[in-house]
């Protein structure tokens, strides 16, 4: 289990520079959003905010909260990168699909969103991260215990 949550990477300097600005990036990007969110809640539970799969607006707005800022800072940071980005995939895939009808024309940030966060959870987060500070703890811890 240990191994899932903190996976050790072994990509070069340049691969984790270049992962570690593309969290940085998007990370930011969408916290922006979360954050907004997160000061408008009253008004967007209110019925402002979309309910495409039919959860209530203020669930609706909540979930969007947690995966757009919590997960999202925990994503810049590397942190249980295995689990973060989940909830930032699933909420772009709703506002894609749900929100948006699928059309590029409409929601292109939530694809544009989809697209990286899937493809920066296929591929960890890098050499620059928690998880690889952790992982690199943890196997040490274990390998003096032998």
């Amino acid at each position: 289990m240990m191994k899932f949550l903190f996976p050790l990477s072994s990509y070069s300097r340049r691969a984790s520079s270049l992962l570690l600005a593309l969290r940085l990036l998007f990370g930011l990007l969408l916290i922006s959003h979360g954050f907004q969110k997160l000061m408008n809640f009253s008004a967007l539970a209110g019925g402002a905010f979309p309910d495409p799969i039919g959860l209530g607006p203020e669930v609706s707005v909540a979930l969007a909260v947690f995966a757009e800022f919590f997960c999202a800072i925990a994503f810049v940071a590397g942190f249980l990168s295995r689990l973060s980005p989940l909830p930032m995939i699933v909420t772009m895939f709703v506002a894609f699909f749900f929100a948006h009808g699928g059309s590029i024309a409409q929601g292109e940030l939530a694809f544009v969103y989809l697209v990286v966060f899937i493809l920066l959870y296929i591929t960890g987060p890098g050499t620059y991260s928690v998880d690889h500070a952790l992982a690199t703890y943890f196997r040490k811890r274990a390998g003096s215990r032998s």
